[in-house]
This record gives C-alpha cells, structure tokens and sequence, in this order.
C-alpha cells in the first residue's frame, strides 16, 4: 500500500519525499555496518548486539553533540557533505576520551523542507564519519518542519554510544607531576566557535569563496568548511601499547576549558604556547579583529584537537606510534593549583 497524504503535503510536509531521502542514503549506511549491528533502517528502534568478549567489566559511554553555527556556511556555500563529519566527530572524539570504543550512532536531522538529493549529503558526510571512527549508524530522525526553519536551512546532532572494560576506564587518579602533555594536530576550526567567526569575517555579506594564499589557495569558506578531524582509531591504537593518563578533546573554550578537564585537582598542566603550532586560519582570526592571544586559546582549538598526557617514560613510544597524525610534546604537567597555564 502506497503511503502519502495531499493535505499534510499541502501544510509543508511532504512524506514523500522523505522516503525517497531514505532511499538515496540506503547506500551510504550500508558503509558503516559493522559486525554488532542487527537491524535494517525504517525500524522503531536500532539493534546492536553487544560484544563483551574481552571486556569483564563493560561499561557503556554516551555522547551527544551537534555541528552548531558552521551550518551556517555550509548553507551559504551549499556544500552539505561534510557537516555530518563534524557531527559524528564531536560525539565520538568526546567517548574515546574516556578509553571507549564508539560502537553506534544514531542522527537528527530538522530541516523545512526535504529536499532528497540534500538530505542525502548530509546523512552520506555522517556515513563517513561513522567509517572513520568505527561506528555503525543504526538508526536517525528526519524532521521536515515547516515554518519552523526556512526551507533552505536545517539543524543536525547525533549521539555515539561506545564501550570500555571498567578496568581500562581513563582517570586522572595516576596523573603526576612530569608526565607529558601530547598534542594531535587539528584540521582547522573544527565545530566550535563559529559564532565568533562569522562575525568576524561577516561571512553572510562578505566574499568567501575566492582563493586566499594566505589559506594556502583555498578559499575562506572552503576553510572554514573543513571537517572536523576524527582521532578514535589512532587513540585506540595508542592505548593497546602506551601509558595513558588524560584525554581532552579541545571543542569550545579551547585550551583553558577543556585541558583542565582531564587535570586532577593540586596538579596543573603547564603548555608551552611557543610549541603550539597555530594554523594560518586562526592568526587571520585574531588579525582581522584584533582578538586578545588569551581569547584565541579560550575560544578556539588554535591548532590542537586533542591533548593527551602520557606517563614521561612512554613520551617517545607515543610521538612514534601517533607520528602519522603529526603528533607533537607542548608541555608536562607539574605541581599547581591552577589546572592549566601557558607560558
């Protein structure tokens, strides 16, 4: 039996036109199965058969997130396939933090009007962050909304769950004063402090689509657009074979909010702001409005996804085994009450 309704079309929704979209990401989805997922799309709810094999203890990490305001470039560059990267990105980069595994995710999506072909690209950038890291997507909701967002814009979060032995949990209890602090490079922006860059380059009424050299020939919205990069495999690798004793994912509030986070009380992890390596984008932001240094690293990622701090002994094994990510040492941790300090 053939499924629609004139009058809900006729108020803005078209069901049609979400089977089709559902249709289009079949494809997609497909990518990221794995051998724990047990059930097909269009179910009320997703399946996933828990493999506790090495895990005596398991304990189950949740994380939920969404893409914020770089949705906002996405619509005004019409590019829609990579948003949903940055979508899984957040949510999984935030469960590996603790030891855990991301083993599924599941999507939102609420837009005003669905457009198949758009809707496609959105879930197919989410397909391909689920690859990346690992996660089956089982399951997600489309939500045509009409007269709620306008119909070319729509809304996208996501929630991971992941899973780690109670045994391998990452604390912060064995943290000590001269273990390394560990930086992974980040990929630009990432997802968080868009609020602040739009206002400073004004992107809805500025040009950003010309090629800049000072971006290395991209342009800014090319920029600005790039993914979130994912780090749970190479973290996962990382912990099979060295030491590690904090994790922080560096999203909004950069360096002061998010390294403190992984930092025990009475201890404070010392950054050497000269090692950071900064990417062009954010000397362009700090230039073009002339931010203070100290809200560059208060707002933004400057460079740095992800901080890790390793016992001393094990710095030289994890710079090796996280060479392919472009890992570098930018401080240690030492006797403090401030939970962070650059210097």
């Amino acid at each position: 039996m053939k499924s629609f309704s004139e009058r809900y079309k006729e108020a803005g929704v078209d069901i049609t036109a979400g089977y089709r979209a559902v249709e289009l990401m079949k494809s997609h989805i497909a990518r990221t199965m794995t051998s724990g997922a047990m059930s097909d799309i269009g179910g009320f709810g997703g399946l996933f058969e828990l493999d506790v094999t090495d895990m005596p203890h398991p304990v189950l990490v949740s994380g939920t997130d969404g893409v914020g305001t770089k949705l906002k470039l996405a619509f005004i560059m019409d590019k829609h396939d990579t948003v949903g990267i940055d979508c899984v990105a957040m949510c999984v980069n935030d469960v590996v933090c603790t030891g855990a595994k991301p083993l599924f995710f599941l999507d939102y999506i609420a837009c005003g009007k669905n457009v198949p072909e758009r809707i496609e690209q959105i879930v197919a950038g989410v397909c391909e962050g689920c690859v990346q890291s690992g996660a089956a997507l089982i399951g997600g909701e489309t939500a045509e909304m009409p007269g709620f967002y306008p119909e070319e814009e729509y809304d996208l979060a996501g929630f991971c769950v992941g899973a780690v032995d109670k045994a391998k949990v990452i604390d912060n209890k064995r943290m000590k004063a001269g273990d390394i602090i560990i930086a992974l490079p980040s990929s630009g922006v990432h997802s968080n402090g868009f609020s602040l860059v739009r206002r400073v380059f004004d992107v809805e009424n500025s040009d950003i689509k010309t090629p800049l050299e000072a971006l290395g020939g991209k342009s800014l919205g090319e920029t600005l657009l790039t993914p979130t990069k994912i780090y749970v495999k190479p973290i996962l690798k990382l912990l099979e074979k060295a030491d590690v004793k904090g994790i922080s994912h560096i999203t909004g509030g950069g360096f002061y909010e998010n390294i403190p986070r992984s930092i025990p009380d009475g201890l404070t992890a010392k950054i050497d702001k000269g090692a950071v390596k900064v990417l062009p984008i954010f000397d362009m932001i700090m230039k073009t409005a002339d931010i203070p240094e100290r809200d560059m690293f208060n707002t933004f990622n400057m460079g740095v996804g992800m901080s890790i701090v390793v016992e001393k002994g094990d710095a030289a094994l994890a710079l090796d085994l996280l060479k392919d990510e472009g890992a570098y040492a930018i401080g240690e941790v030492a006797q403090g009450e401030e939970k962070i300090e650059l210097v």
